[in-house]
This record gives C-alpha cells, sequence and structure tokens, in this order.
C-alpha cells in the first residue's frame, strides 16, 4: 500500500489510549506507521494493523547532541517509510518531527498535547523553547490546540504563523466510558485517578483525606495509579493506617466508577484537556477540580461539579464537605449533567472527523 500515513509521539500507551479509534479508522484505508517510545500496548498497536517501531525519546533531556540526532533520526525514517502526510503529538515529536517534515517537505498536522512548565513559565528555557516550537510549527499543514489558553499563549509569542484549531482534547468514547448507575452506599466513594506525582495535586488529596475522613468516618479515597518510588511507601503506610484505598496502577476504569460518587483531580500539572475528567463525566461522576488550562473547559462550577483553587487543601476539603452536604439526588444530578456536556461538547467522534479532514487535504 503506498498511501501510508506516520505517526510520531514520545509514548506508545498514549497513543492506544486516546487516539485508538482515530487508529482504527486509519488502519483501515492506509498503512499506518508509528515511531514513539515504548510505554506499553505495542503488541496491541501492532495486532490492530500498525507498524511500530520503537524510538528512544528523552522526554525533559536537553543535551543538544542528542536533540540533533533525533531530527536525524526523523529524518532517516520518514525518507525511508515515505509517508503522504505525519501526524505529531507532544513537544518533542511536535518539535523535531515537525522540522524534519519541513526540511523534506511533507505534510504534517501537530496536536499541542499541553505546553510544559518550561514553556507556560519564565525561566531561562521558555525562550529557546518557544524558538523550537516556531520551528517545528512553520510549515504544519495544521495545528491542533486542546484548549484556548494554550492556544492563545502560543499566538501571543508569534509560534503559530499558518492554519490552526481548537479542537475539544483527545475527546471521549462514549461507548467505552458509558453512564453508569450512580451509586447507593453506606460509604461515600471520592476517587483520585492519575500518574501519582506532586503537580497533579495527590499532596493535597492526602491532606484532604486525612481531614475528612477523621470527620466523616462513612467516606473512602480511593487513589488509583503508578506511585513510582515517591509515592508508594507514603501510600502504603496511609493504607495501612485506614486513610487512603491505594489501588496502583488500574486497566478497567469504568470498574472503579462504578463505586466512586465522585473524582477529584487537583492538578496544577500543565494539561491539555483532562482525560480523567472527560471519562468521569462521561461515566456521570461529579468532579472536582482545579481553575486551571484543560480543565476548567471541562467542569462548569456547581452544575457538574466543584472548582478549586490550585495548590490549596483547604478550598479542597472545604469544597469535597459541600459536596458532602448533597442530597444523592443533587450528587446523581451533578452526574447527568457532566455526561450531558461530554456527549454535546466532547465526543472523541468530533476528534477523529477533524483528523480525517486533514488527511483528505493532505491528499489522500
Amino acid at each position: 500500500m503506498d498511501k501510508t500515513i506516520l505517526i510520531i509521539s514520545n509514548v506508545t500507551n498514549g497513543l492506544y489510549m486516546f487516539r485508538r479509534e482515530l487508529l482504527e479508522r486509519l488502519v483501515k484505508m492506509y498503512n499506518v506507521e508509528i515511531l514513539a517510545g515504548d510505554t506499553g500496548r505495542v503488541d496491541v498497536l501492532e495486532t490492530m494493523g500498525c507498524h511500530v517501531t520503537i524510538t528512544e525519546i528523552e522526554r525533559h533531556g536537553t543535551n543538544p547532541i542528542k536533540e540533533l540526532q533525533l531530527i536525524r533520526y526523523y529524518k532517516k525514517k520518514i525518507k525511508e517509510i515515505k509517508p503522504k502526510v505525519v501526524l505529531t503529538y507532544t513537544v518533542k515529536p511536535n518539535i523535531y518531527g515537525g522540522m524534519a517534515c519541513a526540511c523534506l517537505g511533507v505534510p504534517y498536522v501537530a496536536n499541542i498535547t499541553g505546553l510544559g512548565t518550561a514553556i507556560e513559565q519564565p525561566g531561562k528555557l521558555q525562550k529557546p523553547l518557544l524558538f523550537l516550537l516556531k520551528r517545528g510549527f512553520r510549515k504544519a499543514q495544521k495545528v491542533f490546540f486542546q484548549n484556548s489558553e494554550n492556544m492563545n499563549f502560543l499566538l501571543k509569542h508569534r509560534v503559530i504563523s499558518g492554519a490552526y484549531e481548537l479542537i475539544p482534547g483527545s475527546g471521549v468514547n462514549l461507548e467505552r466510558f458509558p453512564l453508569l448507575d450512580y451509586p447507593q452506599s453506606d460509604t461515600l466513594d471520592f476517587v483520585f485517578i492519575s500518574r501519582i506525582m506532586k503537580e497533579k495535586g495527590i499532596d493535597q488529596y492526602i491532606d484532604a483525606a486525612k481531614v475528612i475522613r477523621q470527620k466523616y468516618p462513612n467516606t473512602r479515597f480511593h487513589i488509583c495509579g503508578d506511585a513510582g518510588t515517591a509515592y508508594k511507601e507514603l501510600l502504603e503506610q496511609m493504607q495501612k493506617d485506614g486513610i487512603v484505598i491505594y489501588h496502583g496502577k488500574i486497566s478497567d476504569v469504568p470498574k472503579m466508577h462504578k463505586v466512586s460518587a465522585c473524582t477529584i483531580h487537583p492538578t496544577y500539572y500543565p494539561e491539555g484537556m483532562s482525560n480523567v475528567l472527560l471519562e468521569s463525566c462521561a461515566c456521570g461522576r461529579p468532579i472536582i477540580t482545579t481553575d486551571r488550562p484543560g480543565c476548567r473547559e471541562i467542569v462548569d462550577d456547581g452544575i457538574n461539579g466543584f472548582i478549586v483553587k490550585q495548590q490549596d487543601s483547604q478550598d479542597l476539603i472545604e469544597k469535597i464537605e459541600k459536596f458532602i452536604s448533597l442530597s444523592w439526588d443533587e450528587r446523581k444530578q451533578m452526574g447527568l449533567a457532566g455526561r450531558a456536556k461530554v456527549e454535546h461538547e466532547f465526543d472523541r467522534r468530533i476528534v477523529v472527523n477533524k483528523y480525517l479532514e486533514e488527511i483528505k487535504r493532505a491528499g489522500l
């Protein structure tokens, strides 16, 4: 098949988790090649019909020699694969994959899945990274943004000179994350689902769990995600002390939502659009999250959840207490409002169709 599409990303698991529906459509019509770091699901991607080439990417590395080697590698692979169009995701593939495509005259579509602290916050790395992004996007057929703040930030810094469009994040598959019955239980279960890292607000969640559990013994605080070495010992001890229930990394997220009454996502990490919140809303669960890009777009304060201040444990405690004070029916209605919102604004089919339009524009 001479109709080849190349996808460049830093991780394989993210492609499966959040681009699966697009890949399923593409493999029916095109030869799909993937260059990405191995974070799991490679065998599943291959079974779907994609051909995966593992590419080692230092996501936070700044060694200029290695960065140049990555550009050369992308150019070499693009020459070998001869794609008709390239789709890039995440910062380094956007920059260096974009540069390689621009040099070789290959159409490419970039997706801003989040900018990262080094770009968003003033510092010694901000200017050089903005320059590199500008070089990476200079000949892009289209740049997709997942939230308006990222879009306005890059427009303000004159990084984008060509076509761009705001899309609803990665969207959510409304069939894989169906509306679930709202739990009726003697306990009120809250859940944190994320990589366990400081910037995702785990410290604020733990602070809140300590206070709320003591004051409201019928509450439960679940934590789902890979803790690594930084938090694993702490979470295991807190579980022994009866403060949290630590599940580790889970594969069946809807199963967790069946027992949860509310998802708490107190992140201050640079999000593109929070998939945790989209999936929670799709399952009919109220959300409590921070007032920051990638989160505020999903929550209508007081309607389908509550907004909290970033890195503010006390505000989180107060919002959880406000949620506890609601009746069962009021909590259920919040969940239904969230489901209606994602059905209207964040259906993943919207994102898939946007990509199919761009691929068609590229001549496929």
